[in-house]
């Protein structure tokens, strides 16, 4: 059976969007025809099926990461010709070095064979809980930590593509609650932004979730149909409305995914239709959303959150939701209040009654107003109009 990870290993699909890394065999052919690899990296290679004749081949400082060679003799070859080799930790359910990011098939693969339980998604957060969960024994945090400086290279690469076909538009993350049931308004409206926003050009960026997470994804992966197709596509979640019943709650989403299958892409467009995802397996036990272009699933939180945060420079938008959403509200806040990654867009509160429950926008106001950068209280939008946030994040 072909891998189902193939793509995140590094596959046949050329991908050069660095000039130094090497992600797929068509792009290392390219290479072996000058006879030297000499100070490049080879990502995640499967290396060991139809293996490249490296005897002859200028290995000085080249570095190999994650990849599969045909036998141990292979390697310590390369080694004795001047190269490095960190090899993939094969005991593992994951990648220890992923070349690309995640696509929502890849953590889907196995639910039609085996459910949620015999998914990829599930299979390494079980792997992550038995082995320690956020403390793990030496090796494993090793691997972990192998495997997310991938997705961090990855998440470069991907948006360095996405930059060079739409350019630089603002980036806006659309936070909020992860149990809000689908169908709920909040979920509508988080919708409906997501999609007018992607249609405008903006990148979606979540923290990959469900809830008002996979509201903005789905919102995003219909930028390019109807408005009643997107309702139409909440009608059929609705029957699952509970990510805790993992099943039916995936089962809806890949029926969705099926019965509204996107156009066909390049990689860099990927992220134009459902945008950009960064969940972590920390909160595996909450199921990736499937409509996201392109996943960066982390072990770390930690890093995740200070990565979604970091890209959303053109605004974020902030769904009803509690302790979680009051975090990243104040996290946000706090780049913003020192403008440690540059200005800020928008902080729009979807849902008024929900945001006066609260004391965050009074606190946030106060905060933001001090600001050794002068008052940026004034990027503080409260509101239950679509049309009002779409101005404020897009003018």
């Amino acid at each position: 059976m072909p891998d189902p990870l193939q793509p995140v290993l590094g596959g046949d699909m050329p991908f050069d969007a660095t000039a130094f890394e090497i992600e797929s065999r068509e792009e290392l052919d390219t290479h072996l025809v000058k006879n030297t690899l000499a100070g490049l990296t080879v990502l995640g290679l499967r290396l060991d099926g139809s293996p490249p004749d490296l005897a002859s081949v200028d290995v000085r400082d080249t570095l190999f990461v994650g990849c599969r060679f045909g036998s141990p003799e292979v390697e310590t070859d390369l080694i004795r010709r001047g190269a490095h080799v960190v090899p993939p930790f094969r005991t593992l359910p994951y990648p220890t070095h992923p070349a690309l990011l995640y696509t929502p098939e890849d953590l889907a693969a196995g639910f039609a064979e085996s459910g949620f339980a015999g998914m990829y998604d599930t299979v390494v957060y079980r792997h992550f809980v038995e082995r320690g969960g956020a403390v793990p024994d030496v090796r494993e945090a090793v691997a972990q930590r192998l495997h997310d400086a991938g997705i961090d290279n990855a998440l470069g690469k991907a948006l360095a593509a996405w930059a060079s076909v739409h350019g630089t538009a603002d980036a806006v993350g659309i936070m909020g609650g992860h149990a809000e049931p689908r169908g709920s308004e909040p979920f509508r409206m988080a919708a409906t932004l997501a999609r007018q926003l992607a249609r405008s050009g903006r990148l979606i960026v979540t923290g990959g979730g469900p809830g008002v997470m996979e509201a903005a994804n789905l919102g995003a992966y219909f930028a390019s149909r109807s408005e009643r197709e997107l309702a139409a596509a909440i009608d059929m979640l609705v029957p699952a409305p509970d990510f805790r019943d993992h099943d039916p709650y995936t089962a809806a989403a890949l029926s969705v995914r099926a019965s509204f299958p996107l156009p066909a892409v390049d990689l860099a467009d990927r992220l134009r239709f459902g945008g950009l995802a960064l969940p972590t397996w920390l909160y595996g036990h909450e199921p990736a959303n499937l409509f996201a272009g392109q996943i960066g699933k982390y072990f770390s939180n930690a890093v995740r959150e200070d990565s979604i945060l970091r890209l959303a420079r053109g605004g974020i938008v902030f769904a009803p939701g509690w302790a979680g959403t009051v975090q990243e509200v104040f996290q946000a806040a706090t780049k913003t209040f020192y403008q440690t990654d540059g200005p800020s867009g928008a902080f729009v509160f979807l849902g008024t009654e929900h945001w006066a429950k609260l004391p965050v926008v009074d606190l946030l106001e106060t905060l933001l107003a001090r600001s050794p950068h002068g008052d940026q209280s004034g990027l503080i939008v409260v509101t239950d109009s679509i049309d009002e946030a779409m101005t404020a994040l897009t003018q």
